[in-house]
């Protein structure tokens, strides 16, 4: 430590001696003591020794308590460090439990998803897999049905081949065996008969629009009938030239034709096939036959009470002859109407004219005129009381 107190300078004097200052000093002024400070070097090293001494003797005990105190604090801290610990580390075995836990249930849940999915996959591939077989008994069945129809459909229809066939050559042995016996009975004339003059014999005149194709008759038509009728049975042509069946004819439809044709010799009524779009189609067979053996001389009259039943009436004969909108009309190939009464004219006309009048009468109507029955061709479908009828609509 230094002092506040100026040293002599002059060598000669001694410490002890007073001198005076002839300035106040500050403890002057305020009435304070004046500090006794040693004067020399070594009492000022001594001082300062001793000093020391006392400050390290209080210092110790002041050291230790505060080494307790941090030794403590820490000790406090590493206690909660611990408590600190044990708890995070139970929350982390909570955390993981719960993580588990949530994953079983989560995995159980998607089990049961995937059996509820496979058990309905199942439950849909054995409803699918019974369908199918239903399905193909059903087809198996029918496809048996088919063959025993076309075995027993083919059979018949050779059946009544050899008995037609069979009953025209009796017809033809007896027709020569009575021309035969004719012949033999004829008185032939004299030298003198043929100079006399005969009385003249008028024969009745003979219509050109009367046709008739029962087979004993008209033994060239017969024919020519027949290999149409099979060759639309059995090679249909469904791109043809227009006015040939253009449809798949099938041995019920021949069947009602050759009827028409051969037993009632174009004149007379069909069982209706149980819809209008089959009876049109018959009416196409008769109508191409007609035309294949007639020509141009042949004109088809359809008879229907509605619009509606006409229009089907027309587009079936598009679609079943391949005519198209302009073979309709009055002057055309076919022609349409809802009274009998414009039909009858129209039909009488034609005969005038040296044509050939087909008229055809749909199902629906319930009442025919008679007037209609006079025309050498006309064809009319006569509904089956004992099946469903899908006309009246």
């Amino acid at each position: 430590m230094t002092s506040d107190v100026p040293q002599s300078s002059n060598p000669g004097l001694t410490p002890n001696t007073p001198q005076e200052n002839p300035y106040p000093s500050f403890e002057q002024k305020q009435g304070l003591e004046p500090l006794n400070l040693p004067e020399t070097q070594g009492e000022k090293e001594q001082v300062v020794n001793s000093s020391d001494k006392d400050l390290s003797a209080i210092d110790e005990p002041s050291k230790s308590m505060d080494l307790e105190k941090t030794i403590e604090e820490l000790s406090q801290e590493v206690e909660a460090l611990k408590q600190q610990k044990q708890g995070l580390i139970a929350e982390i075995e909570a955390l993981e439990t719960s993580k588990a836990q949530k994953l079983s249930e989560k995995t159980q849940t998607v089990e049961q998803t995937l059996e509820k999915m496979v058990i309905e996959g199942l439950r849909e591939l054995q409803q699918k897999k019974q369908t199918l077989e239903l399905s193909v008994e059903q087809l198996e069945r029918r496809r048996d049905r088919i063959r025993e129809e076309m075995k027993t459909t083919f059979a018949g229809i050779s059946q009544d081949l050899a008995i037609r066939v069979q009953g025209f050559k009796d017809y033809l042995v007896g027709s020569l065996q009575d021309l035969a016996a004719a012949a033999e009975q004829l008185d032939l004339p004299t030298q003198q008969s043929w100079e006399q003059p005969s009385e003249s014999v008028t024969s009745p005149p003979v219509s050109g629009a009367t046709v008739q194709f029962a087979p004993q008759e008209f033994a060239e038509h017969t024919r020519k009938i027949e290999q149409i009728l099979e060759q639309y049975r059995r090679n249909p042509d469904y791109y043809g030239p227009p006015w040939q069946l253009r449809r798949t004819f099938e041995p019920i439809h021949a069947e009602r034709v050759q009827k028409w044709f051969f037993s009632q010799g174009g004149r007379g009524t069909i069982k209706s096939m149980g819809s209008r779009l089959q009876n049109i189609l018959v009416a196409s067979a008769v109508i191409s036959v007609l035309n294949e053996l007639h020509g141009d001389r042949t004109r088809f009259l359809i008879l229907a009470n509605t619009p509606e039943r006409l229009g089907e009436w027309r587009r079936g004969l598009q679609d079943c002859l391949g005519i198209s909108r302009g073979d309709f009309g009055p002057e055309r190939g076919v022609v349409l109407f809802e009274s009998p009464d414009a039909l009858v004219q129209k039909a009488e006309r034609l005969v005038e004219d040296e044509f050939l009048p087909l008229v055809i009468i749909d199902e629906a109507e319930e009442q025919i005129s008679l007037s209609l029955l006079q025309f050498p061709l006309w064809l009319a479908f006569a509904p089956d009381p004992q099946q469903m009828s899908s006309y009246l609509y």
